[in-house]
C-alpha cells in the first residue's frame, strides 16, 4: 500500500514540475530566445500529462515571440491539437511572478530534463 502512495506522490510531484516548466516558459521574465532554448531542452522529455506535452510542443512551434504574444496564441493552437477545454490561465494560474517562483520553476524544468527517459521511449528505440 505504501508503494502506491509513493507512486501517487511521484506523479503529483511530476505533474507540478510539468506545470512549473510551462509557467516559466510563459513568463514575461525570460526573453524569447531563452524561452526557445529552454523549450528545446524539453523536446525529448516524455510528459505524463498529454496536455502539458502538447503545450510544450506548441511553445516550440510558435517560435521566439514575446510572452504576451505566446499567451495569446497558445489557447487556439492547443485547442486545435485536440484539447478543446484548454485554459491557459488555469494552467499558468498567476499573472505575476516572484523571484522565488522563477527559481522554483527553473529548477522544475531542469529536473524534468535530468530524469531518465521513460520506458515508452526506450521501447521505441530512442536512447538517452
Amino acid at each position: 500500500m505504501e508503494r502506491m502512495g509513493t507512486a501517487a506522490n511521484h506523479g503529483a510531484v511530476r505533474a507540478q514540475r510539468e506545470r512549473d516548466a510551462i509557467r516559466l516558459l510563459c513568463s514575461d521574465l525570460i526573453p524569447a530566445e531563452t524561452r526557445m532554448r529552454l523549450a528545446g531542452l524539453l523536446r525529448e522529455v516524455a510528459f505524463e500529462d498529454a496536455l502539458n506535452g502538447a503545450v510544450i510542443e506548441e511553445i516550440v512551434g510558435v517560435g521566439p515571440v514575446g510572452a504576451r504574444r505566446l499567451r495569446e496564441l497558445l489557447p487556439g493552437r492547443v485547442t486545435l491539437r485536440g484539447f478543446p477545454d484548454f485554459d491557459l490561465k488555469e494552467l499558468v494560474a498567476r499573472d505575476g511572478a516572484q523571484d522565488e517562483d522563477i527559481d522554483r520553476w527553473f529548477e522544475s524544468l531542469l529536473d524534468l530534463t535530468e530524469e531518465a527517459p521513460s520506458e515508452e521511449k526506450k521501447a521505441m528505440g530512442q536512447s538517452a
